[in-house]
């Protein structure tokens, strides 16, 4: 029985609804709902508890002092959820899935790696591939002009072998870019570290063929060039190249670099990276480099004010200079670097060092080939005439 009260004041019983009641047991209630009168402004039932539903995304903290039906909605943190309504505890998702912007369930967390689709990638690319486009460039007009004089000077082989590496120098640095697997995450260092002995190589046995040149052309120093001839100077590039090999095949053998998700970055993406494995293994291959271009720049130091004619040896100082010079900023700056950053700077300091080299000792000689070609003679050359700077 439902009581209406009605507009003159009265009120009247309704039947709102039937029960069935077999051996004092309630077996069917049937209530027509549209026909109850709610005395409420809302003329609506009144509600039984003080606090609406919490939704997914949410958890129900009770107020302190207030009966149970009383709470409130709290948001779940970052990385836990809830899927239902009224949740008393929100869960916590798996390691390499991360909450959404609801919190109502865990979706996959963000790959990050290098990646050549970004603007830092595609940045580094271009470098690499024009720095790679640059060396063959330099190659084809070194070997056009393979007989002029200024590019027989001081071996020409040792000069197209520098080329030959700076364009491994410039290309090993795609590794680093796209997502770390084994085999990129083994190959780049190794191919860094024997690409740039190679090169570092050349340089240092070419300035120790122009202190050679320019001992025997005093009086009674003419025996110094016998052991400066090209089979051993290909002999010395080959040997100090074999030891950044033997260095990085024990490296490789004994504890490889392998691709690694790291989630201690950031919560909510994985770093993709590749961990170098042994720290020790990778100082001792930047350590050799370091120690042959440190050689080359000592010995070139002291060959910077010979006369004109043998003036390569300035050209390899600064050379050797700004290469130096890059590799001991790139330290820190890897060592504080997270994630692709460090990927990032060891690229840079790659190109870096190789633009430096190919700038330094082919940019005079190319300038004379193509912009001063009446110095590009032997007369020139040797001091007789105008002399080459």
């Amino acid at each position: 029985m439902n009581w209406i009260w009605l507009s003159d004041g009265s009120t009247e019983v309704k039947n709102v609804g039937e029960v069935n009641e077999l051996a004092s047991k309630i077996d069917n209630l049937v209530l027509d709902e549209d026909k109850i009168f709610w005395n409420f402004e809302s003329k609506k039932p009144p509600k039984s508890v003080c606090s609406e539903s919490c939704p997914p995304g949410t958890r129900m903290a009770r107020k302190k002092g207030k009966p149970v039906c009383c709470f409130d909605c709290i948001p779940c943190s970052e990385g836990e959820v809830s899927n239902e309504t009224d949740s008393t505890q929100c869960t916590s998702c798996q390691k390499e899935f991360w909450s959404n912007r609801q919190r109502d369930h865990c979706v996959p967390k963000t790959m990050e790696y290098l990646s050549y689709t970004e603007p830092l990638g595609i940045s580094l690319t271009t470098a690499s591939l024009s720095g790679a486009l640059l060396c063959t460039i330099v190659f084809g007009i070194f070997t056009y002009h393979r007989t002029t004089p200024v590019v027989r000077a001081n071996n020409s082989e040792l000069s197209f072998l520098i080329l030959l590496s700076l364009k491994l120098c410039f290309l090993c640095s795609l590794l680093f870019i796209g997502h770390p697997r084994l085999s990129t995450c083994q190959l780049r260092q190794a191919a860094f570290g024997i690409s740039f002995v190679l090169c570092v190589s050349c340089i240092l046995v070419k300035t120790m063929v122009v202190l050679a040149v320019f001992k025997a052309s005093k009086p009674g120093g003419g025996g110094s060039l016998k052991w400066f001839g090209a089979m051993h100077q290909r002999g010395i590039v080959v040997f100090l190249t074999l030891i950044q090999a033997a260095i990085c095949t024990t490296w490789l053998m004994s504890s490889s670099p392998t691709p690694h998700k790291n989630t201690q970055y950031y919560k909510d993406k994985i770093i993709v990276e590749c961990v170098i494995g042994s720290s020790v293994g990778f100082g001792i291959l930047l350590g050799y480099i370091g120690l042959l271009a440190i050689l080359s720049f000592l010995l070139a130091f002291l060959a910077r004010n010979l006369p004109d004619n043998f003036n390569e040896a300035k050209f390899i100082t600064f050379s050797m200079l700004v290469f130096c010079a890059v590799w001991i900023a790139f330290i820190p700056a890897y060592i504080n670097s997270p994630g692709k950053y460090a990927d990032a700077v060891e690229v840079f300091a790659i190109l870096a060092s190789s633009f430096g080299l190919l700038l330094a000792l082919f940019g005079p000689k190319c300038y004379i080939i193509i912009l001063k070609p009446e110095k590009n003679t032997k007369k020139a050359l040797m001091g007789r005439g105008t002399p080459i700077s």
